[in-house]
């Protein structure tokens, strides 16, 4: 699971992702504060430490004072929280919600920062405000121990990014099974492009945000009868606890039953064999043979747009819910990609036929998002 050292060597590989927390009733109600009490006990008890939260994770950084940081001592675990520059409305907003941050949590310092959420969309927010800057003088005082980024594009913009900012120290990446060949996400090469920089990796989404656990019943079965006794998202989360120079691999575990599970595959971890692998190469075969939207995410649909609208972040939503069937996963990150990314959503089509004119693929794309509509809208 380890290399040779590197920052975050020691740290205990499962990381408690705060972004799904338990609910008293339902994702609009307040955090079920004495579920999540126990999990983090729990959690703690099993000898884990690493604890991930962001700005604008609904609720989090408060509860997690509440369930952690008043009830522990500092120095027994790690924290580490999230700065959206592109959600502020200026530099002064966008470096208050720093010291909102370390308010909300009670925390005194944070172990790992990060800059939330870099892509070529958000890139210039971060430079637009010198957030690079600011937080790197936090640092300088001790309110931050370690400076990195959690990261959402293609290879070589990352590349780009660690070249131009080699002061950061780490980098989050999403990094699963399903995604480790994927042209769009791109697992592989972002992890060996942060491999090259001497970068060590925070692994999120391992098992894409629930995904791998709703796998087609063919999938599931090549799963099962390999290890008839490992849940299914065990593999997942091997999958990524088995690569090398990793900090930790976040989980947001949303109930006692996900947090026993993920301690009882890392408690005693061992890393995937040949035979392992071969079964999971053979599962990405599987889920390769389902017909899907052949988008190829080439982008020519975005320049000529009027609407604005993501289209290929749409059609990767809907091909996420035709292989896995996790609606609730599937309808965030259709939220996310077209509001939170600031773009359009599938109903601001205008039926102009632009995109179809360009689309290398020849997808009947006016008819794909008023599909989309009906799923997600």
């Amino acid at each position: 699971m380890n290399g040779r050292d590197y920052l975050g060597k020691d740290i205990p590989k499962l990381g408690f992702g705060l972004m799904r927390l338990p609910r008293v009733n339902g994702d609009s109600s307040p955090v079920d504060i004495t579920q999540l009490r126990e999990m983090v006990d729990l959690f703690l008890e099993a000898g884990f430490t690493y604890f991930d939260t962001a700005y604008i994770y609904n609720d989090s950084e408060a509860a997690i004072k509440e369930a952690l940081v008043e009830r522990y001592p500092r120095e027994s675990y790690q924290l580490a929280t999230k700065l959206p520059s592109w959600s502020a409305r200026s530099r002064e907003h966008a470096e208050s919600m720093f010291y909102k941050s370390l308010e909300r949590t009670g925390a005194d310092y944070f172990d790992f920062y990060l800059l939330h959420n870099i892509d070529t969309h958000h890139l210039s927010a971060f430079e637009r405000y010198d957030t690079w800057d600011f937080l790197q003088k936090r640092k300088d005082e001790g309110l931050i121990k370690h400076l990195g980024f959690s990261f959402h594009d293609t290879a070589d913009v990352l590349d780009k990014v660690l070249t131009e900012h080699s002061e950061m120290e780490f980098v989050q990446l999403q990094i699963n099974f399903a995604d480790w060949e994927s042209k769009s996400i791109q697992s592989r090469s972002c992890y060996e492009t942060a491999h090259k920089h001497n970068k060590p990796i925070i692994i999120m989404e391992p098992v894409k945000g629930g995904s791998l656990v709703s796998l087609p019943p063919q999938a599931i079965a090549e799963l099962t009868s390999h290890s008839p006794d490992a849940s299914v998202a065990s593999w997942g989360m091997r999958f990524a606890g088995s690569l090398d120079r990793i900090i930790t691999v976040l989980s947001g575990m949303s109930n006692l039953e996900q947090m026993r599970d993920n301690i009882a595959t890392f408690s005693n971890f061992v890393p995937l064999d040949e035979a392992e692998r071969s079964t999971i190469d053979r599962v990405v075969s599987e889920l390769e043979s389902i017909r899907t939207i052949p988008c190829t995410t080439c982008g020519y649909c975005l320049d000529v747009c009027p609407s604005n609208i993501a289209i290929p972040a749409i059609f990767e939503n809907m091909n996420d819910l035709t292989l896995y069937g996790n609606l609730t996963g599937c309808r965030f990150g259709y939220f996310w990609e077209t509001r939170g990314h600031e773009r359009g959503l599938a109903s601001d089509c205008t039926q102009c036929g632009n995109c179809e004119e360009v689309c290398t693929q020849k997808i009947n794309i006016i008819k794909e998002l008023k599909h989309a509509v009906s799923i997600f809208e």
